[in-house]
């Protein structure tokens, strides 16, 4: 026994030869092809010329491996005025498995959403539903779109069912219930504003931001131009030094340096602002025992730094508010200058001794200086 081959039924069946036992080659689909007809030849082995052929026509049986399904996507909208129990949409169901006559589909709410619905489903055992409302009006303002979960159910063999969610978009409608406008921006516009004039309200308010944000940034552009001007005025530039040096006691003056550096005090423990009677070396001072106690300690090392001439002096303070104190000249400012030569007094020069005995001569009385005779 062989296929003949002229058919394409030889790629989804096979013989056996000896037997003639028909077998499937391939997995087949109904749903692709539902009927197969090809022919089989058998011959006798003695004499191969002896023939004979027999068309087979093989039929698949269905499986329902396909849950039902909506059989088009519906673009269901409701009134805002809608009445409890009107029917808003009729939805139907389709099969992909070849369903036998008598298929019946079952349509209902998911348990999710049957727990407070604002729509349901009313199954007219007709493989058809209707979507019912449940609620006294809709706002748009407060929800736009309604998301209904609806599931359908077969009557084949093993039952299959599918949960298909449908969308629900709440519209304004007249008194006799037809639908107006659903667009999105008539939610926010008054009735008989045209989408022109939205957009020209739109435009003006573009127009004046645009204007509010140029004069704020000529505002500042005009205040930092300002403010540049002013830094680089020199005159603003000008650092005013009112304080003069403190004269001979300068030289004398304590090195603050000593108290912001803890090295420097501890290898240098002689005060700088007092000229010490004797060098003397700084003293080692005994161990502190473990279980001495605190106030002791404290007051023995209060105590130390008292007569110890070398600890530095913390609380000192080196003022330099008084202009020449301590100078022989007293003050070098011009500012309080007497206004005529004449009236200033250099007798003290003759007081700084022999090396300052021309300059006495130059200040002093005219009558004393003569340069024929400095030598």
């Amino acid at each position: 026994y062989f296929i003949d081959w002229k058919s394409d039924g030889d790629s989804y069946f096979t013989i056996d030869g000896n037997e003639g036992t028909i077998a499937t080659n391939e997995l087949l689909d109904r749903e692709s092809t539902a009927q197969y007809n090809f022919s089989i030849i058998a011959s006798k082995v003695s004499n191969p010329l002896l023939t004979s052929k027999v068309n087979i026509l093989i039929n698949v049986l269905d499986v329902n491996e396909f849950p039902p399904e909506i059989s088009v996507p519906y673009e269901t909208a409701v009134c805002e005025n809608a009445k409890p129990g009107q029917i808003i949409q009729i939805v139907s169901a389709a099969d992909r498995d070849l369903s036998p006559a008598g298929q019946q589909f079952s349509f209902r709410l998911s348990p999710e959403a049957a727990i407070k619905p604002n729509f349901t489903v009313r199954d007219f055992r007709n493989n058809i539903a209707g979507i019912e409302t449940r609620r006294n009006g809709y706002s748009r303002r407060q929800q736009e779109l309604y998301f209904l979960p609806v599931i359908i159910e077969d009557s084949s063999y093993p039952v299959q069912s599918s949960t298909n969610a449908m969308t629900i978009r709440v519209c304004r409608c007249d008194s006799d219930g037809t639908i107006l406008s659903c667009n999105v921006e008539a939610i926010f516009l008054p009735v008989g504003l045209s989408t022109g004039a939205l957009i020209a309200i739109l435009l003006c308010i573009v127009i004046l931001l645009a204007i509010v944000v140029l004069y704020v940034a000529l505002r500042r552009q005009k205040k930092k131009d300002t403010l540049m001007t002013s830094k680089e005025d020199i005159r603003d530039n000008v650092i005013h030094y009112d304080d003069e040096g403190g004269g001979e006691e300068d030289t004398q003056a304590f090195d603050i340096g000593a108290l912001r550096s803890p090295k420097v005090i501890e290898e240098n423990k002689i005060r700088r602002d007092i000229k010490p009677d004797s060098l003397c070396l700084p003293r080692q001072r005994p161990p502190v025992e473990d279980n001495t106690d605190i106030r002791d300690f404290i007051h023995q090392r209060l105590q130390e730094n008292d007569v110890d001439p070398t600890a530095p002096l913390y609380d000192s303070l080196a003022t330099y508010a008084y202009e020449g104190t301590g100078s022989v000249a007293e003050s070098l400012s011009s500012i309080d200058s007497l206004t005529t030569e004449a009236d200033q007094d250099y007798d003290y020069l003759t007081d700084w001794g022999p090396r300052f005995k021309v300059l006495a001569d130059m200040f002093g009385e005219e009558e004393s200086y003569n340069p024929d005779k400095v030598t």
